[in-house]
């Protein structure tokens, strides 16, 4: 195991651009059987493999900041979903009428008045 680290040193290694592109290589070569398809996942790997074994760290680094510039945003939604999903039993979600604002109230509590933190307007809504 000594040597590994010996030939990593130097070397990018794996990074978050990395682990999606391994993520795309296990569908396209486990899920599809196709012949484009597995052209498609042998360039996935080598691309995976070049890159962290790459010695030019200052360009991978971009190449990751620039994935994760466009990954935050979609994860970050993707987890607000989830949450939404998973406190749908105690929580009920409106959106604001004036500025779209989405507003989170408690469920069973019957008419309330809700008022937007954001503008200030008050709604009348049954939870």
């Amino acid at each position: 195991m000594n040597w590994i680290k010996k030939f990593m040193i130097g070397r990018y290694g794996p990074d978050q651009l990395s682990t999606a592109l391994l993520v795309l290589y296990i569908i396209f070569s486990g899920i599809f059987h196709s012949t484009l398809l597995n052209i498609l996942s042998m360039v996935l790997l080598i691309i995976i493999f070049y890159r962290m074994f790459s010695k030019d760290i200052g360009k991978r680094y971009e190449e990751n900041n620039k994935f994760l510039k466009y990954w935050h945003p979609i994860k970050n939604k993707a987890r607000k979903k989830m949450n939404r999903m998973k406190s749908r039993k105690d929580y009920r979600y409106y959106e604001c009428l004036n500025c779209k604002q989405k507003l989170r109230v408690p469920r069973g509590k019957g008419k309330i008045t809700v008022t937007c933190p954001k503008c200030k307007i008050t709604m009348i809504k049954k939870t």
